[in-house]
């Protein structure tokens, strides 16, 4: 375990560890996940999300994703975005996102880990190692060298996360957590506050949390545009 962290404002150049979710991309357009009645954008999550579903209706879920991802064509990073950006002027900041947008990168967050995996990606439906860019259209009938159906690099239900030993890692290494727009009831991300060490500063911002402030942990109940407006200005006033 390492040494107890008194102050990490002045430790030099503190780790922040920032873990999002679809509330951080709301605000530029991105429609949220899952709605309150269990449908994303009329359709059954589980028919359009997991493997099962694919394997019944394959061309219903090529054409969801081809949707979501022209989506991303006309939608742009929110301030809070280019906020979390802007803190790498004076800090060390990863990103550990539910996110299957881009919109981090396109902010200039240099440090991205996505764990559902990654819309303008794309992998061979028999070898999930076998991953490469894409922005165009996935259809039946696209195939990877090995002439098996590609499919959209996204972490379905049911899926194992792969990236989420690498998360549970960087978070232990933590000086600061900050949750942004993420209800913490998705597991196995929500799990992510609890590998921080019991000293780590925890700062969450939603308009609607799910944890209360105390102990370490400072809840700001807004939106993820004000939320960080109102975080750096409590890490400015915490420099010395």
């Amino acid at each position: 375990m390492r040494p107890k962290k008194l102050v990490p404002f002045l430790l030099g150049s503190p780790h922040i560890v920032v873990l999002t979710g679809a509330g951080m991309s709301a605000e530029s357009g991105i429609k949220t996940f899952r709605d309150a009645d269990g449908l994303w954008e009329g359709h059954d999550v589980l028919e359009v999300a997991s493997p099962e579903g694919f394997a019944r209706n394959p061309e219903l879920v090529l054409n969801f994703y081809n949707e979501r991802r022209q989506q991303l064509n006309e939608v742009e990073p929110n301030q809070a975005h280019r906020d979390l950006a802007q803190l790498e002027n004076d800090y060390k900041v990863t990103i550990i996102t539910q996110n299957v947008d881009d919109l981090h990168e396109r902010a200039g967050s240099s440090d991205v880990v996505h764990l559902h995996g990654e819309l303008r990606k794309i992998r061979s439906t028999v070898n999930h190692n076998d991953i490469q860019d894409w922005t165009e259209d996935i259809n039946l009938g696209d195939l990877c060298d090995n002439g098996h159906q590609l499919r959209p690099h996204i972490v379905w239900f049911g899926e194992a996360v792969p990236e989420i030993e690498t998360a549970i890692k960087i978070c232990y290494a933590a000086d600061i957590l900050v949750i942004i727009g993420t209800s913490m009831q998705v597991y196995p991300a929500a799990s992510l506050i609890d590998y921080v060490q019991p000293d780590t500063p925890v700062y969450y911002i939603d308009p609607k949390p799910a944890i209360g402030s105390g102990g370490m942990i400072t809840v700001i109940a807004k939106s993820a545009t004000e939320g960080m407006k109102e975080l750096l200005n409590i890490f400015q006033r915490k420099k010395p």
